[in-house]
């Protein structure tokens, strides 16, 4: 099993996102807790802009550390943007920011399924305020249509999918509650869609589960699509990211279902700003550790 850092330690740790400088001290402070595979993310317009002008120093950070990167994250919303100007700027920044993963030797690159263009009147976008177990509220503003939408979508996610693979990753889309595609039956919709294996999937086990997803279902029916795993628990009525065994996950069941579809790819640690943070981390890990000696995963 290979268990992975999510950059939610940063973020836990030093704030929604964590500077560059921040962002180096996480990365020793990961490999010291006993990781050797770490999440690294870049999140809006300012902060993906600082870790692409800063890439050689977080390579020799990561490498200084002793980890690898198992993901990189370019996280830009606008890149769904109707607005025509907007979305090509975020289009060529995402570009560099998948450039800069291949470049830190990343084999892969994740968007999250971001908010479709509605009116919240109530929560916040998690690209904007990190905050779980929230309620969101919206409205349909006049003249959206799903239809039309639903295929642009689809034509932003096939672009960001073309420009993973010409810099040599493959491109995860990562199902989040009240986003575009927050479920397996959405993200399934999807990939049919965009109709190219370099697009997989991330299983969010919190996300999902929080969603009332029977989560070795879902394993069943996205299969080979699944490339990376995001592990927090929570009691499935509030999209809280909690140390595995804080909830009521059947993980035995999760396991045993992702064993069945061959699934050798990475377990990255998802956990949301807890009281002794560190100590949670490290918990999960031997969690995780436990359930891989018990059924050979």
């Amino acid at each position: 099993m290979k268990i992975s850092c999510c950059w939610m330690y940063a973020i836990g740790k030093y704030g929604f996102p964590p500077t560059v400088a921040q962002m180096l001290h996480a990365i020793q402070e990961m490999a010291d807790l006993g990781f050797r595979y770490i999440e690294l993310e870049g999140v809006g317009f300012q902060n993906l802009r600082e870790v692409v002008d800063n890439r050689d120093a977080i390579k020799q950070a990561v490498q200084h550390a002793g980890v690898q990167l198992a993901n990189f994250a370019p996280l830009l919303p606008e890149i769904i943007s109707l607005d025509d100007t907007l979305r090509e700027r975020a289009v060529a920044l995402f570009a560099e920011g998948v450039e800069t993963a291949a470049y830190l030797g990343s084999p892969f690159v994740w968007i999250d399924s971001y908010f479709p263009p509605l009116e919240l009147v109530g929560g916040k976008p998690l690209t904007t305020e990190m905050t779980f177990g929230q309620q969101y509220r919206m409205r349909i503003p006049t003249g959206f249509e799903w239809a039309r939408f639903w295929d642009h979508f689809v034509a932003a996610v096939s672009r960001c999918n073309r420009i993973a693979r010409k810099y040599g990753v493959q491109l995860l889309v990562e199902p989040r509650v009240g986003e575009v595609t927050p479920n397996s039956d959405a993200l399934l919709r999807l990939v049919a869609a965009v109709n190219d294996d370099n697009l997989g999937v991330i299983l969010d086990t919190a996300h999902q589960h929080a969603q009332k997803e029977l989560l070795p279902l879902a394993v069943e029916k996205l299969g080979r699509y699944i490339r990376y795993v995001h592990i927090a628990d929570n009691d499935g009525l509030t999209n809280r990211h909690l140390e595995p065994g804080a909830g009521n996950i059947d993980w035995e069941a999760v396991f045993l279902a992702l064993q069945k579809q061959g699934y050798d790819s990475y377990y990255a640690i998802d956990l949301e700003k807890l009281l002794t943070l560190e100590a949670k981390f490290l918990h999960s890990k031997r969690f995780l550790e436990e359930w891989a000696s018990r059924l050979g995963l």
